[in-house]
């Protein structure tokens, strides 16, 4: 897999990217950057492409560049491998114009990636017998309604992953949106305006994804904190509303029981803490929405004090206290915590605890 979230870089933003590119920059990032996009053609494009990959690879990023027959001809090259070794280029991703033989031997040169939505089982399995590493990265879909459904993207992915192919795909910023529509380069159309993070984990919890970039190139310090902690330590940080009382859940690890059903994420640690004390009193025992965090009051015996987070909605019951919500931008990641994953709940309002920075 490659090493947490990879960003985009764009020539005509270049300049302004740098400084955030700096603080994005983990050990083993990627950049994804495309060198055939029509509106920043112009004579000086070759230069800055060279000095903007320069850069990028003093830098410490490793370079994906999305290349056509178009790229090599505006360069003024027919060596593709020497175009590569030039511009710092890790992995080529090959867009339209090369034949299936030609892509099957720039793959016995160079890990290349090709386009994951139209690469058909022929040429599939030929490019699995490469010997380097092989790559299938989809789209990203700047225009609302036009993203990927998960069906196809899961059929999708499950057929290249059974050849021993990687997938990448984008998830969308929340900051600085890439125009000219503005509204997000996911390649998933479910994802179009969801927090990055929710993307992310989406992405490698449910779809076994290989590798993510973030299509608009941006996301905001509370986003990455969050992809960070999970890459790091494999713990999903989870923004929750806890009522007064039920703080003290901030910032603690808990597993999620490997036995837990579909309708609730029960909390493996949570007797063990006895955060609550020994006598929990029924207390706000309302109906049950998704997202909801609940713990057991002495009506349940032996189990009070369990804790548990709602999936699917469930009626009120005098045994059971309602303590705190997840934040509604949040709700899809109780699905992508699986049983037997951890998790610790911060506040809502994306202020790191001390936990989370460690």
């Amino acid at each position: 897999m490659l090493n947490g979230l990879g960003f985009s870089v764009y020539l005509s933003l270049f300049e302004a990217q740098k400084e955030h590119l700096q603080k994005l920059y983990r050990k083993g990032s990627y950049v994804f950057t495309s060198f055939h996009i029509s509106e920043e053609l112009d004579e000086t494009y070759p230069a800055r492409a060279k000095e903007m990959c320069r850069w990028l690879s003093a830098a410490g990023f490793r370079v994906v560049a999305d290349v056509s027959k178009k790229t090599l001809g505006f360069f003024g090259t027919n060596d593709i491998i020497g175009f590569a070794r030039e511009m710092g280029i890790e992995i080529l991703r090959i867009d339209y114009g090369f034949t299936d033989d030609e892509i099957v031997a720039l793959a016995m040169q160079m890990p290349i990636a090709v386009n994951a939505s139209t690469l058909g089982d022929a040429l599939a399995e030929r490019l699995a017998t490469a010997k380097n590493s092989i790559y299938a990265m989809h789209n990203f879909y700047p225009r609302p309604e036009t993203g990927l459904d998960e069906a196809f993207f899961r059929r999708c992915n499950e057929r290249l992953h059974r050849v021993g192919i990687k997938v990448l795909a984008f998830i969308p910023g929340d900051t600085a949106l890439r125009g000219p529509i503005f509204e997000g380069l996911p390649t998933l159309e479910c994802h179009r305006g969801q927090p990055p993070y929710v993307s992310y984990l989406d992405l490698v919890q449910n779809y076994q994804i290989d590798g993510v970039f973030v299509g608009d190139g941006r996301v905001s310090e509370a986003q990455l904190a969050m992809i960070d902690r999970y890459c790091t330590t494999g713990v999903c940080p989870i923004p929750a509303c806890l009522e007064t009382g039920g703080e003290g859940l901030y910032g603690r690890t808990f597993t999620v029981r490997a036995d837990s059903p579909a309708c609730t994420m029960r909390f493996q640690e949570s007797r063990e803490y006895s955060c609550f004390g020994r006598a929990i009193t029924p207390q706000n025992c309302v109906e049950r929405t998704a997202g909801c965090i609940t713990v057991d009051n002495i009506g349940y015996s032996r189990y009070s004090g369990e804790i548990q987070l709602v999936r699917t909605p469930l009626p009120a019951d005098e045994r059971v206290n309602v303590i705190g919500r997840v934040h509604e931008c949040y709700l899809a990641l109780t699905e992508s915590v699986p049983n037997g994953g951890k998790l610790v709940l911060i506040p809502a309002d994306l202020k790191m605890p001390a936990t989370l920075k460690d």
